[in-house]
């Protein structure tokens, strides 16, 4: 029991990511590593769902490739996630977003939850 503990505890990175949920338009910069090289990719979507427990948490992100639909999933703990930015919050009913997968065009789009000038300050 010790031993899961201190394993997870070298493998967290440490790193605090805002709080963000389905139906989010958030912004990932990943390390990638090609070669000898490492550079860092933006990866910008909207959050399909959420799944997992505490540091096993995991997300995934869909975003519009052209007219092809691209999701990829990001582990929390990955030590190649430099930073996450919300970039719209959005007003969605459900956790898991799986219908969007259908949808294309103006339908696809989600609406954007309007922030009071109160809570932002």
């Amino acid at each position: 029991m010790d031993l899961i503990k201190v394993a997870e505890e070298a493998f967290a990175t440490g790193k605090e990511f805002p709080k963000f949920k389905a139906g989010d338009t958030i912004t990932v910069a990943y390390n990638i590593v090609e070669g000898s090289k490492e550079r860092t990719q933006l990866y910008r979507g909207v959050v399909i769902k959420i799944s997992g427990q505490g540091n096993k948490k995991r997300f995934t992100v869909r975003k519009m490739s052209g007219t092809v639909g691209v999701e990829r999933i990001f582990p929390i703990e990955s030590p190649n996630i430099e930073s996450i930015t919300i970039n719209k919050v959005g007003k969605v009913r459900r956790a898991k977003l799986y219908y969007l997968r259908d949808l294309t065009g103006k339908k696809a789009r989600i609406k954007e939850k309007l922030v009071r000038k109160s809570e932002e300050a």
